[in-house]
């Protein structure tokens, strides 16, 4: 024979399951039958009283009758149509409990006082559960008529006139509030599934919103960490390949330099991915290669590599350069677009100028022009691509407006204009 430690905890699987569980599981399981094979479930209630009252009727009935000489053959009849019907107990509940009536009350009248009559509660209770509640005033009075009528055919023989309509009457009232009580409960869970239901759909669709905001936000840093550094790279390419046969060691410095702005995108790339998998938050690989956020202070070595790439570009600052690090994140992704445009459509011989004016309490102007070919506005680049959006994005994140398109007659280019107000007092 095992022996059992008593010290050790009793498995799971092996512990007593409590009553309460276990009264819910069976419920939820007659709940669930009943769901799936109403009718089924209807017929075997109904069957289960029919043959109650039947067997009240072989005998039992005189035990309580007023007049125990009734015919047989007429308490039969009497217990069927008490009994019977339940079968629309649920369906027509108004309807079942005034074909009862007759029967209670020739029962009543014949002094059979039959035990069946008090099947005309259970109706009462679905009547309370499933139409308006005005219509118990009806349905209390339909119980009640029988018990008024045996009072005025037996008197008190049967018992104090008080003593059997308040009987009667507690019974309706306890019918009637149980069925108040389940439709109470039915329709507070009813609003608190619909609730939950309601809450789950608005998570879905924050989390949906979150994601596209996040997918909006990566595409956006993609564009601008790629889509500058290729234009840069497109450039130095075209130099240096006019440059090879003329000039060999400016096409080295331009490899030099396309090679540099590969690996600066390339690091910046991996930053960024590294980000974004998933497994490096599970501790399963090592962390992501963490840099900060360009800002203006690398300004200067942006416009290096835009040199580099053959475009003359000239800076003129106005005030003293006091701003977070979002805003300073803004000002540089707008120029870097706004340069990378430069680089993509205004042509050879083309020229830059990025003016910015600091203002206090954190207010910027910044206005970029070039002298090349102005882009016509049904280029792809600016209706269909992420450049200009994702420059009127980051503006708009800080209240602020920008400006984009070509410059007016007679000069030539295109400007980007911004402004950023100033900040709002926490």
């Amino acid at each position: 024979m095992d022996h059992v430690d008593p010290a050790q905890p009793v498995p799971e699987d092996r512990a007593a399951e409590p009553l309460t569980e276990y009264v819910q599981r069976v419920n939820r399981r007659v709940r669930d039958f009943d769901r799936r094979r109403p009718l089924l479930w209807d017929l075997l209630l109904t069957g289960f009283w029919v043959v109650a009252a039947l067997i009240d009727a072989t005998g039992g009935w005189r035990n309580v009758a007023h007049d125990p000489d009734v015919p047989v053959g007429l308490v039969l009849a009497l217990s069927l149509a008490l009994s019977v019907p339940l079968l629309w107990r649920r369906s027509h509940p108004a309807a079942a409990l005034v074909a009862t009536l007759p029967a209670a009350l020739v029962s009543a009248w014949s002094g059979a006082a039959l035990q069946a009559a008090l099947l005309q509660l259970l109706l009462v209770h679905h009547v309370a559960l499933r139409l308006s509640l005005r219509n118990l005033w009806w349905a209390v009075a339909l119980v009640a008529a029988p018990t008024c009528v045996t009072v005025a055919r037996y008197g008190d023989s049967a018992g104090p006139w008080n003593q059997q309509l308040g009987s009667q009457l507690l019974s309706i009232g306890v019918a009637a509030l149980i069925g108040i009580t389940v439709r109470a409960r039915r329709d507070h869970t009813e609003v608190l599934e619909d609730r939950a239901r309601r809450l789950e759909t608005e998570r879905d669709q924050q989390i949906r919103l979150a994601a596209a905001a996040e997918r909006a936000r990566i595409a956006r840093e993609m564009h601008d960490i790629i889509g500058h550094n290729l234009s840069v790279i497109t450039g130095l390419a075209d130099g240096g390949r006019y440059a090879a046969a003329k000039s060999p060691d400016r096409a080295a410095q331009a490899l030099d330099a396309i090679s540099t702005t590969s690996r600066q995108a390339l690091g910046e790339l991996r930053r960024l991915l590294d980000v974004l998998r998933d497994d490096a938050q599970d501790g399963t690989s090592a962390a992501p290669e963490l840099a900060p956020q360009p800002a203006l202070t690398d300004l200067d070595r942006l416009l290096d590599g835009v040199r580099q790439a053959g475009l003359p570009v000239r800076k003129t600052v106005k005030g003293e350069p006091t701003l977070p690090e979002g805003r300073q994140l803004t000002l540089y992704r707008v120029i870097q677009e706004a340069l990378t445009n430069t680089l993509k459509h205004a042509g050879p011989d083309a020229t830059a100028d990025i003016d910015l004016s600091y203002g206090a309490g954190g207010a910027v102007t910044l206005t970029v022009t070039d002298t090349g070919r102005a882009v016509p506005p049904t280029s792809p680049d600016l209706t269909g691509g992420r450049g200009l959006p994702g420059m009127r994005e980051r503006t708009s994140l800080y209240g602020g407006t920008l400006e984009a398109g070509p410059r007016p007659a007679p000069e030539r280019g295109w400007r980007v204009h911004l402004h950023l107000p100033e900040e709002l007092p926490q």
